[in-house]
């Protein structure tokens, strides 16, 4: 679940963590489909890219202190590197959250 400290809501949403080489490495390639949120995180860089995706995603860029300073939606086979390092990233289905750059985040 998230909680959007911003504005007090929580959005009910599973969440996987991508906290192991081959699970970043992995992240959403394949899926055909997901209800469910993955959470990036002991991220050596801030790249990410849509290579052998089957559908568009929304991603999130958070600072340490879980507030997003940027967000993109890339299509399938995209490449997009963000203005700055970011300590998390959190990827969905496109329009799955409704979240905007600035919210402060928790990860329940």
């Amino acid at each position: 679940m998230i909680l959007n400290k911003t504005n007090d809501e929580l959005i009910n949403i599973k969440i996987t963590c991508a906290n192991t080489f081959f699970k970043r490495f992995k992240g959403l390639m394949g899926k055909r489909d997901i209800d469910y949120a993955v959470l990036f995180y002991n991220l050596k860089g801030s790249s990410v890219h849509t290579h052998f995706m089957k559908f568009d995603i929304d991603v999130y860029f958070l600072d340490k202190n879980r507030v997003i300073f940027e967000k993109t939606c890339l299509k399938p086979w995209k490449y997009y590197k963000p203005k700055k390092q970011a300590y998390y990233i959190l990827e969905t289905k496109k329009d799955k959250l409704k979240l905007k750059i600035g919210d402060c985040l928790d990860f329940i």
